[in-house]
C-alpha cells in the first residue's frame, strides 16, 4: 500500500479539494495522510496563489519538499492548486525535482500519474481533513465578479454553481460520516445558482439542506454584499439549526475607493444592507474583510474607513493589505502608491480598533450562558466555539480541564462564560 501525504495551503475552498483527492486515493488502494509525518512514498502539495504571501508560502513549501525528495524521504513529489494553474511553466523551470504540476481542475490528473482512476460512485465523497464534526461544503467554483484586486476569475475562471441535487448527495454523505456542522463556502454565495436558473439558489439550497435535520449548525461563509439574497435573512431569523451568523466581505466604505475597487455597491448601499441584516436578525454575528492601501487611498479614505468600523462595530474583522497581483485589472491600470510601511500602519491601527471592539463585546457575554461545540482538548484546556464562531477564523471558548475533563470534542455542551479576553471567552460547564 503506497503512503501519500497530501500538504494544504490556503482556504477552505483548497481543502474540499484535498479531500476530494484524498478519498478518490484511498478507494485506489493508497493510504492517505493530511498533513502527515515522513517518510512516505508521495507528497501533494496543494497550493495557493491568491495573494503574495500566500504564493510565497507556496514556494518556500515546494522547496521545502523538494529538498526532502533529493534527501530520500519522499519518492515522488506533486503540485496542485492555484499557484500550479498560474505559473507553472516558471515553476517546472525553477523547480524541476517536482515530478507534475497540476491546475486547479486537474485532479484526474494526478490520479494517473499515480496510476489510480476515478472512481465515479465516490466523486461526493470526501476523506475529511478537519475534525470529525465539522465539514464544509463548496457550493460553486470560480467567480463572476469583477473586482479590480481579486486573481480569483484569472485562476478559476466563471462562476459555476454545482446543482442542488449534487450538493444534497454530498451532504447526505457528510451526515453519514457524524458531521454536525456544516460550513457552506464560495468564492461568492450572494451568486449561487444565478449561472444555472438566472436567480439566486442560496434559498432552495438552504431549504433542503435544513429539511435534512442532519446538522446543528449550518453557517455561511463568503457572500457578497451586491446582490445578497435577502430571502436568506428571513430564513436565518426562523431557523433553529441556520446560524446566526454572516460573513460579507465589504473591503471598504470609501466611495471613491470602492469605484476604483470596480466591486458594485457604493457607501449607502453597503450601510442599507447592515442595518437591514441587523433588523431581520438582531443577535446576528457579523464578520467582514477590509483590503487597506488600495492604489490612491489616502489619509481621508482611510479615517473614513476607521470611523465606519468604529461605528459598525464588526463582531468579527480580518483586514489585510493591497498587493499588486499579475494581470488584474489594478496591476494593469493602477500604480502601487501606497507605501507598504503606510499600508501596514494602517492595517495596524484598525485592528488595535477591532481588538478594543472585541474585548467590549467579549465583556458583555461574561456570566452568560452559551451551548458550544468542542472542537479539541490538550492536558490543559479544552477548546470549543459558539454558533458565532467559525472553526480556524473565529474566536474561541475555553475551558480549562480543571472545570471538567470530561467534555469530547464533537460534543455540543452548555457553559458559563466567567472570565474574557481580547478575542477568547473562558467558561465553566453547567452541570
Amino acid at each position: 500500500m503506497t503512503t501519500v501525504n497530501i500538504i494544504t495551503l490556503g482556504c477552505a475552498k483548497n481543502l474540499v479539494d484535498s479531500e476530494y483527492l484524498s478519498r478518490q486515493l484511498t478507494r485506489n488502494g493508497y493510504q492517505v495522510t493530511h498533513e502527515g509525518a515522513l517518510p512516505c512514498e508521495a507528497i501533494i502539495i496543494n497550493t495557493c496563489g491568491f495573494i503574495n504571501d500566500a504564493k510565497q508560502e507556496s514556494v518556500e513549501t515546494i522547496l521545502e519538499y523538494a529538498q526532502r525528495k533529493k534527501q530520500g524521504d519522499i519518492s515522488r513529489l506533486y503540485v496542485m492548486g492555484c499557484l500550479s494553474e498560474r505559473y507553472r511553466e516558471e515553476l517546472k523551470k525553477e523547480i524541476p525535482e517536482v515530478d507534475g504540476f497540476y491546475g486547479v481542475y486537474e485532479q484526474h490528473r494526478i490520479l494517473e500519474s499515480l496510476k489510480a482512476v476515478v472512481h465515479q460512485d465516490a466523486r461526493h465523497q470526501r476523506q475529511l481533513a478537519t475534525p470529525a464534526h465539522y465539514a464544509y461544503l463548496k457550493v460553486a467554483e470560480g467567480c463572476n465578479r469583477k473586482c479590480s484586486f481579486c486573481s480569483i476569475p484569472l485562476i478559476k475562471g466563471n462562476y459555476k454553481s454545482k446543482p442542488i441535487e449534487e450538493l444534497q448527495k454530498e451532504a447526505d454523505y457528510l451526515a453519514g460520516m457524524g458531521v454536525k456542522e456544516l460550513n457552506l463556502i464560495a468564492q461568492d454565495l450572494s451568486y449561487y445558482g444565478r449561472d444555472l436558473h438566472r436567480k439566486n439558489m442560496l434559498p432552495g439550497l438552504l431549504k433542503q439542506l435544513e429539511q435534512m435535520q442532519a446538522f446543528d449548525w449550518i453557517r455561511l461563509l463568503y457572500a457578497y454584499p451586491a446582490g445578497f439574497p435577502v430571502r436568506v435573512l428571513d430564513m436565518m431569523g426562523g431557523s433553529s439549526s441556520i446560524c446566526h451568523y454572516l460573513d460579507i466581505p465589504i473591503q471598504h466604505i470609501s466611495d471613491r475607493i470602492l469605484k476604483k475597487m470596480r466591486r458594485g455597491h457604493d457607501r449607502r448601499q453597503t450601510e442599507q444592507l447592515i442595518t437591514l441584516i441587523k433588523n431581520k436578525v438582531p443577535d446576528v454575528t457579523l464578520r467582514s474583510t477590509l483590503l487597506i492601501g488600495y492604489p490612491g487611498e489616502d489619509d481621508r479614505d482611510f479615517a473614513e474607513l476607521l470611523e465606519f468600523v468604529r461605528e459598525t462595530r464588526f463582531d468579527r474583522l480580518g483586514v489585510f493589505t493591497y498587493s499588486e497581483e499579475e494581470g488584474t485589472y489594478s496591476a494593469r491600470q493602477e500604480k502601487d502608491d501606497v507605501p507598504e510601511h503606510v499600508k501596514r500602519e494602517r492595517a495596524d491601527e484598525l485592528m488595535a480598533l477591532q481588538q478594543e471592539l472585541s474585548f467590549s463585546k467579549n465583556q458583555q457575554m461574561v456570566g452568560k450562558q452559551m451551548r458550544v461545540l468542542v472542537d479539541e482538548a490538550d492536558g490543559h484546556f479544552i477548546y470549543a466555539r459558539s454558533a458565532a464562531d467559525a472553526p480556524e477564523v473565529d474566536n474561541g471558548v475555553i475551558i480549562p480541564r480543571k472545570d471538567d475533563a470530561h467534555l469530547k470534542p464533537g460534543r455540543f455542551y452548555d457553559v458559563t462564560i466567567t472570565e474574557a479576553s481580547d478575542y477568547d471567552l473562558y467558561a465553566k460547564p453547567i452541570h
